[in-house]
C-alpha cells in the first residue's frame, strides 16, 4: 500500500514537473502538452466510446464531470450511503438506517454479513469496453496513520476485446483503540465477442480481504458523553476488547458466456448459455487475551461468557460454493426473449472439526456433553424461466425459479420499466421468494461456549414490492414489504456488561412501508438537494427496528474559476435520522443484532465541502462533523460506538486518457 502511494506522488511530481515553462523551444516543437494530445485524443475518441457495462448487460458512459452526486459517491464504498451510518473509522462496517437497501437471495449464503458491506460480488463487478486505455486512480486520507486508493487500469487490444485490472488498498489506525482497518481488493475482468457476436464470454476473478480490529465499543460511555477535556484524547476511553480482531478473506471466479447456434443474427435466433461462480471465503474471529474490565480497579471478566481455552481464541469458519446455470434462449426481434434454464448449487460450510461443549446443568454437579458438528454441506438444483422484453418504452423482465431438491427454495423476480421519455422513468419491482436461511444460523462454533449451536430453521417468506417514479420534478419510491418466519440475532444478556447473542426465528409477520422522496432545487448558480426517507414498521415484538425519519439536506454554489480553467463546487450538507431502539453489533458473529436498551439519534452530522475539477481530475476537501464539538458528545453508529468526531479529509479521482 505504502508503495502504490509513494509510486502516485512520484508520478503526479514527474507530471507537474514535465509542464514546467522554461523548456527549449526544441522540446516543444517535438514533445507536444498534454493539453493538445487531450483535444486531439477526443476528436478521435469521443466520450461515449468510453463504456461502463454491468453484471446485468446495462451500459452506462463514463462520466468525468462533478455534481453533487459525485460529493455523494465520494467514500470507501464508492456509491452513494444515504441510509446507512458508517462506523467511526474508515474500512468498519455500516448501521443499516433504511431497510430498502436489504437484497433478498433464496440461496442460502455464507452470513457475517456484518463483515461485507465492502466485499464486491458478482453482482457488483464492472467490466469495460474503451477506445484506448482508460486509468482511474481514487484516493483519499483516512482518520489516522493510513490512506485509501483504488486503482484501475483498463484497454482494448482490439474492439472486442477488453482487459482490465483494478485494486483497492485500504489502511486506517482510527482514533479509538483497537480500530485497524486494513483491506486489499484486486480485481481482473476480461470480456469478449466475436465480430459477429455469435459467441460471447465474460470472465472476472476476485481476490478480497478484509482485517478490522474489534474493540466492542466503549465500557463507560458517561466520559465520552460527559465532554470531560481528559477523554476528548480519544485512545483514553476504555474499550471491551484491546486485542481482538476480525478477518474476512475470499476469492472467486466468474464466467458468463452465450453462443448463438444460427450463424447469422436474424429475426429469430437461439442461444446457449452457460454461467460459472466459484467462490471460496474464509472468515476468523480472534482474541489473544479474554478480560475485559470497567474503570481502573473494576473485576475482570469475560465479555462474551465462558470458554473453552484460557487464551489465545481463533475461530475459523470456511465456506467454498460452485454454482452453473445453464440454459437456452429463444429471441424473437418483435416478441422479445424466452429462456429455460437449470442451476446447480453446491455448497460446503465447515469448520476444522467438531466440537464438543461441556456445560453444568443449572443447580447441580452434573455436566451435559454438547456435540456441534463440523460442516453443512448440500447440492441444490432449480429448474426456471424468464421472460425479457426490450422495445420502445418498455424495458422489463420477469424470472421464475423453484427447487426440485430436497432443499425447498423459490424466487418469483419481476421488473418492469416504462419510459416516458428522456427525463421521466416509472419502474416496478416485485419479488416473492421463500430463502434458505445463511449458514451462521444454522451452526455456529466457537471457543466461547455460549456461542455454539446446531439448528433447522425454516426458510424466511419475503414479499417485496417497490415502486420509482424518477422524474423532472421529483424522484420518489415507495416500498412495501411482508416478512414471515423472519430471522435475526437476539441480545440473551443479563447485566450491563455481558453480550450473549443467538438466532432467533420469529413465527409471526413483520410489514414494512417506506417513502422515499428526492428533489434536487437549482437557481443559478445555487443549488439545494433534499432526501427524505419516512419507514413505518408494523410487528407484534421490536425485531425490525429502523428509524422513522432519515433526511439529507445539502446547499451548493457552483461556479468556473480561473479564466474557466476549473470548475469549483462548495457547500454544506446535514444528515441526521430520528431516535430509534439501533441494532448494536457482535464482532465474534460479524453481524448486527437486536437490543432494547439504549435508543440513538436525533443529532445532526453537518459536513462542509469544497470541491473541484480541472480537465479530467477531480479534487475533493471535506471538513466532516465540523459541529461536533458544539451539539454534544451524542453521537452514536451504535449503542456502544460513536460515531467519528471532526476531521478534515482530502483526496482526487483522477482519470486519463491515453
Amino acid at each position: 500500500m505504502r508503495s502504490i502511494f509513494t509510486f502516485l506522488l512520484i508520478f503526479i511530481t514527474l507530471f507537474s514537473f514535465s509542464q514546467e515553462k522554461g523548456k527549449t523551444p526544441l522540446r516543444k516543437s517535438l514533445v507536444k502538452t498534454a493539453e493538445e494530445r487531450a483535444k486531439e485524443q477526443a476528436k478521435k475518441a469521443p466520450i461515449t466510446s468510453y463504456k461502463i457495462i454491468s453484471a446485468q448487460h446495462d451500459t452506462i458512459i463514463l462520466d468525468t464531470t462533478l455534481s453533487i452526486k459525485k460529493e455523494y459517491d465520494y467514500n470507501y464504498l464508492r456509491k452513494d450511503i444515504f441510509g446507512l451510518m458508517p462506523f467511526p473509522n474508515e474500512g468498519q462496517t455500516y448501521n443499516t438506517l433504511n431497510f430498502g437497501l436489504t437484497k433478498f437471495n433464496p440461496f442460502p449464503e455464507f452470513g457475517f454479513k456484518a463483515k461485507h458491506f465492502a466485499y464486491q460480488d458478482a453482482d457488483d463487478i464492472k467490466y469495460y469496453s474503451v477506445a484506448t486505455p482508460l486509468t482511474e486512480l481514487y484516493f483519499k486520507t483516512v482518520m489516522e496513520q493510513g490512506q485509501n486508493v483504488d486503482a484501475l487500469i483498463t484497454l482494448n487490444t482490439s474492439k472486442n476485446l477488453n482487459f482490465s485490472v483494478a485494486f483497492k488498498g485500504l489502511r486506517s489506525l482510527g482514533k479509538y483503540i483497537n480500530q485497524l482497518s486494513s483491506s486489499g481488493n484486486f480485481r481482473f475482468t476480461t470480456n469478449y465477442f466475436t465480430l459477429n457476436r455469435r459467441y460471447a464470454i465474460r470472465f472476472h476473478y476476485t481476490g478480497q480481504d478484509i482485517l478490522n480490529g474489534e474493540n466492542g465499543g466503549l465500557t463507560q460511555l458517561e466520559y465520552f458523553e460527559d465532554k470531560d477535556p481528559l477523554y476528548k484524547n480519544r485512545p483514553r476511553l476504555q474499550v471491551f476488547l484491546t486485542d481482538a480482531q476480525t478477518f474476512l478473506k475470499g476469492k472467486r471466479f466468474f464466467i458468463d458466456h452465450s453462443f448463438r447456434i444460427n450463424s447469422k443474427d436474424a429475426e429469430n435466433n437461439l442461444y446457449l448459455t452457460h454461467q460459472l461462480n466459484y467462490e471460496h471465503k474464509y472468515f476468523e474471529f480472534s482474541q489473544l487475551t479474554l478480560n475485559s474490565s470497567i474503570g481502573t480497579t473494576g473485576t475482570p471478566f469475560h465479555r462474551f461468557g465462558d470458554t473453552s481455552v484460557n487464551s489465545n481464541i481463533s475461530n475459523p469458519t470456511y465456506y467454498s460454493r460452485f454454482y452453473n446455470k445453464i440454459g437456452a434462449v429463444y429471441e424473437n426481434k418483435l416478441l422479445g426473449k424466452f429462456q429455460f434454464f437449470i442451476e446447480n448449487f453446491n455448497y460446503k460450510y465447515f469448520y476444522d472439526d467438531d466440537r464438543t461443549v461441556v456445560t453444568k446443568v443449572t443447580g447441580t454437579s452434573n455436566t451435559i456433553s454438547t456435540v456441534f458438528p463440523g460442516q453443512l454441506k448440500a447440492t441444490i438444483n432449480t429448474i426456471g424461466g424468464q421472460y425479457e422484453y426490450r422495445k420502445n418504452k418498455w424495458n422489463g423482465s420477469v424470472t421464475l425459479s423453484n427447487s426440485i431438491s430436497t432443499q425447498p427454495l423459490r424466487n418469483l423476480y419481476a421488473h418492469l420499466i416504462y419510459t416516458i421519455n428522456q427525463k421521466n422513468t416509472i419502474s416496478f419491482q416485485y419479488q416473492n421468494i421463500s430463502k434458505l436461511p445463511n449458514h451462521n444460523f444454522n451452526l455456529n462454533q466457537s471457543s466461547y461456549n455460549k456461542y455454539n449451536w446446531n439448528n433447522n430453521f425454516n426458510n424466511e417468506k419475503i414479499n417485496n414490492l417497490v415502486v420509482n417514479a424518477n422524474t423532472q420534478w421529483v424522484n420518489a419510491s415507495v416500498q412495501l414489504t411482508t416478512l414471515n418466519d423472519h430471522l435475526y440475532f437476539s441480545n440473551d444478556t443479563i447485566g450491563n456488561y455481558k453480550q450473549y447473542i443467538s438466532p432467533k426465528q420469529y413465527n409471526g409477520t413483520i410489514n414494512y412501508l417506506s417513502f422515499k422522496v428526492a428533489r434536487e432545487f437549482k437557481y443559478k448558480k445555487w443549488g439545494l438537494d433534499n432526501t427524505f426517507l419516512y419507514q413505518k414498521v408494523v410487528q407484534n415484538e421490536p425485531l425490525l427496528n429502523v428509524p422513522q425519519l432519515t433526511f439529507r439536506n445539502t446547499i451548493y454554489f457552483s461556479d468556473y474559476v480561473f479564466k474557466r480553467a476549473m470548475f469549483l463546487q462548495t457547500g454544506i450538507s446535514i444528515n441526521s435520522f430520528s431516535k430509534y431502539y439501533a441494532d448494536d453489533y457482535n464482532p465474534i458473529l460479524g453481524e448486527f443484532f437486536i437490543q432494547k436498551d439504549k435508543q440513538i439519534g436525533d443529532f445532526p452530522m453537518l459536513d462542509f465541502f469544497v470541491n473541484a475539477r480541472v480537465k479530467q481530475t477531480r479534487i475533493f476537501l471535506k471538513a466532516e462533523h465540523f459541529n461536533s464539538s458544539f451539539t454534544g458528545n451524542k453521537f452514536y453508529s451504535a449503542p456502544n460506538t460513536p460515531y467519528h468526531d471532526f476531521m478534515v479529509r482530502f483526496g482526487l479521482v483522477w482519470n486519463f486518457f491515453q
